[in-house]
């Protein structure tokens, strides 16, 4: 554990959500989960941490939903900024201040360094030609136009992305292009716009800043920066940073051509997080709220100027790399004086019962509705999420414990195995017996010692200290349950409900053991789970009070003879009837009727998160041996590699997802099994003809099948 937190300063920012719709559980383990916890262990180490968010109220999904719904963006906004801060409230998300980007003060941080951006030279005028929807007299943006898809045909993809193959698109690639708002053809014309270009940030200083943090930033951080700045299409080009809308902050009017335009949303909401800062110290000084213990700084700059003594750290998840690691640092720097990110711990994204999670079909396990029919287990949700955060590779959330090895991080089994059978068994135990046999007294240890339990908090306090400053938060959780469990294995060693009436003192000193442990487990608990911290500490007597990572670990934490309340159940069992209404509403999404149909005893492909096929089945797959001729990576494709396989007789050509774990150089000259007979697909513009067949590897990094024996391509594999 690095001690040298005491001395420094953190700026955390945690991604501001849109306001336009709810949280679901992928926006928590991917980002805001992480962020809390981090920062819960900041403030304990004594450093100084100021934590910050808040919801990013403008761009075009703020207005289709307004479209929508018939009502106006401020109503929209104003409806959602309190949904989304009741959410996060209630998951005890501890933010130290919750702004939101419709603010004055927000406009005016925006458009003040808009104008320093232009004073510097930063920013320069284009004209370019874009749609146009004559019969509404508007500029339309990407999502306001819809068209086929040059890849795969579908008939409605938007003018950025097309939702059925998930190809990245520009309108101008559409065919048929139409507009959303009239339904009319548009047209092209010309407009003016404030562009930066991050390609000279590039060449002058961004890339090498990038290969700076090799050693310290997580791999699928560095490896999306990376392939977003290569050579050619690749290379960073210049970027409109305004556009023709009337919602968001206007272009300062004495600017000529400002008429109709407002900041996009991707230059603007950065800043959100430098105006929350602001508006923190600005409450402060009203006397609004009150600063808390652990934020030593007076003013706003000590947390965005302080080059040296400050450290800023932005949590996100994958889709927003791009904006946290490569323009939002151009921009700052651009402006100059401002310190650029120390760390940005993006996770990878959360699935949902294997699949993806879904907000357009309403395919998600949403905040708002787990509070209202899982009450009392807010602890618990953080738990299993903390437990299976996609921090490396993407993850799969299941509901329901069938039996079987692929449902054992359920979260069923998570909260029955886990919470309620380890630690929370421990706790109940040691509550237990010390009612039973010691009047609900802390017993005197006398002089018998048991010093192995002090040398276990202190190994357990330094390996999750030292896991989350690294930001492997899943070891981190790891840690804390092993200590549990040494717990329980200690009881269950000296067993004091055998020896009370021989050895009475013998069994005092090992309740108090257990009692000192079982608060250190209170302690430790704080990040992870607030609630349950609270909650053990209150248990075993001792009361909410200022402490210190560093003192988890000494010999006392709660003296002998300090009366404990009555025992109470720390965690409830999970049981069937609660989950499965909640895969019922899943499956109703993949088929309305669903719920009229009662759930089958045996496990489904859903809630079981596996499906079995006979052998027939899978006799029709024909695996062959091929060797990879050559590697290419795909422009604006970040994960993708296409390789030229040789498979005997002929050549086949494969897009594999892997380009974020493996160069070209490394790929050339492998062997490996293909899935010979799978349908072709089309992908970023080429047929991907097969799949190259590959297993999970430390850290999620994936591993080739591989024959070890001699053979050659076009072998079949049986």
């Amino acid at each position: 554990m690095n001690k040298s937190n005491e001395s420094r300063r953190f700026t955390v920012t945690a991604a501001l959500p849109y306001a336009n719709g709810p949280l679901h559980i992928g926006h928590i383990a991917g980002c805001y989960l992480p962020a809390d916890i981090y920062v819960r262990y900041l403030r304990r180490t004594g450093a100084d941490v100021l934590f910050i968010c808040g919801s990013d109220e403008h761009g075009v999904p703020i207005t289709l939903r307004a479209e929508q719904e018939g009502t106006s963006p401020r109503e929209v906004v104003d409806r959602y900024h309190g949904i989304l801060k009741e959410a996060f409230s209630a998951l005890n998300i501890s933010f130290d201040y919750y702004h939101r980007t419709s603010s004055e003060l927000h406009h005016h941080t925006a458009r003040d360094f808009f104008l320093q951006l232009i004073e510097k030279g930063e920013l320069t005028v284009h004209t370019t030609e874009e749609f146009y929807d004559e019969s509404v007299g508007r500029f339309l943006a990407d999502r306001y136009i819809v068209g086929t898809c040059p890849t795969c045909g579908y008939e409605n993809a938007y003018g950025d992305q097309c939702e059925k193959c998930g190809r990245s698109l520009s309108p101008a690639e559409l065919i048929h292009p139409r507009s959303r708002l009239s339904g009319s053809i548009p047209v092209r014309r010309p407009t003016r716009h404030w562009y930066m270009d991050l390609g000279r940030h590039q060449d002058t200083w961004l890339k090498s800043w990038i290969l700076s943090k090799t050693e310290f930033w997580k791999s699928n951080v560095l490896g999306q920066c990376l392939s977003w700045m290569g050579e050619g299409d690749n290379h960073l080009r210049p970027r409109a940073v305004t556009r023709d809308l009337d919602w968001g902050v206007p272009v300062p009017a004495h600017l000529e051509g400002s008429q109709g335009k407002v900041l996009y949303v991707w230059f603007e909401a950065p800043i959100g997080y430098i105006s929350a800062t602001k508006a923190f110290f600005e409450e402060v000084r009203l006397g609004h709220i009150a600063k808390p213990p652990w934020v030593s700084g007076s003013r706003w700059e000590d947390y965005w100027k302080m080059e040296g003594q400050s450290k800023l750290v932005h949590f996100i998840g994958k889709d927003n790399i791009v904006f946290h690691c490569l323009i939002f640092p151009a921009m700052l720097k651009a402006a100059g004086d401002y310190i650029l990110p120390w760390q940005v711990p993006a996770n990878e994204f959360l699935n949902l019962e294997g699949q993806k999670i879904s907000t357009s079909r309403n395919y998600a396990v949403w905040v708002h509705e787990y509070l209202s029919e899982m009450p009392g287990r807010v602890d618990e949700l953080r738990y299993v999420l903390a437990a299976g955060m996609p921090e490396q590779r993407d993850n799969n959330f299941v509901w329901k414990y069938d039996g079987t090895d692929n449902t054992t991080d359920s979260y069923q089994a998570r909260v029955n195995k886990e919470l309620v059978a380890n630690l929370g068994n421990f706790i109940n135990r040691v509550v237990m017996l010390t009612h039973k046999f010691f009047d609900a007294k802390i017993p005197d240890p006398g002089p018998n010692q048991f010093p192995e339990r002090q040398l276990e908090v202190k190994a357990t306090v330094h390996a999750i200290g030292e896991a989350l400053e690294q930001f492997r938060f899943r070891d981190a959780l790891g840690s804390l349950m092993k200590l549990s469990a040494w717990g329980n294995r200690f009881l269950q060693i000296h067993e004091p409900w055998k020896i009370i009436h021989t050895q009475n003192e013998r069994a005092a000193a090992v309740l108090y053991e257990a009692a000192q442990l079982a608060v250190a487990l209170g302690m430790l608990c704080e990040p992870f789970m607030p609630n349950t911290s609270e909650k053990i500490c209150r248990m075993l007597g001792v009361q909410k009070r200022d402490w210190r990572w560093d003192t988890i670990a000494q010999h006392e934490l709660v003296p002998p003879g300090i009366q404990i309340p009555a025992p109470a159940i720390l965690f409830r069992k999970v049981e069937d009837h609660e989950i499965i209404p909640q895969i019922q509403k899943l499956q109703a999404m993949q088929n309305p009727d669903i719920m009229d149909k009662k759930p089958s005893s045996s496990p489904s492909p859903t809630s079981s998160g596996h499906h079995f096929i006979s052998i027939e089945e899978f006799k029709k797959l024909r695996l062959i041996v091929a060797r990879i001729l050559k590697a290419e990576r795909i422009p604006k494709a970040d994960k993708l590699l296409k390789l030229t396989l040789d498979i005997g007789d002929d050549q086949r050509t494969v897009l594999s997802g892997i380009a974020e774990h493996y160069g070209p150089e490394e790929v050339e000259g492998r062997l490996v099994v293909l899935v010979e007979n799978l349908a072709p697909r089309i992908m970023r513009g080429f047929e991907s003809q097969g799949m190259i067949l590959m297993a999970d590897g430390p850290e999620g990094r994936p591993v080739f099948i591989e024959p070890t024996g001699p053979t050659k391509p076009g072998s079949p594999v049986s």
